[in-house]
């Protein structure tokens, strides 16, 4: 799920959203590849995270949430 950049929004690389989030690099690769993560694409090719997704995603796992991926294949947070 790729977004047009917002230039006044800071991003992060797969590495640093992973450390915000407790998991790999690759875990963070494959959340948006399959659409869990809002993302944008550089002219390198290279995915960025906006960083406000990333601290919020973070707190509400830091909570003891799930991120899972709903039915209807939408990214979904479950409490538990």
């Amino acid at each position: 799920m790729s977004d047009n950049a917002h230039p006044e929004e800071p991003y992060l690389r797969a590495a640093e959203a992973a450390a915000l989030l407790h998991v790999s690099p690759q875990t963070v690769s494959r959340w948006a590849s399959q659409g869990r993560l809002r993302h944008v694409v550089t002219l390198g090719g290279h995915r960025r995270f906006p960083r406000s997704e990333i601290q919020r995603l973070a707190a509400t796992l830091a909570q003891g949430a799930s991120f899972v991926t709903a039915r209807n294949g939408q990214a979904a947070v479950r409490s538990g």
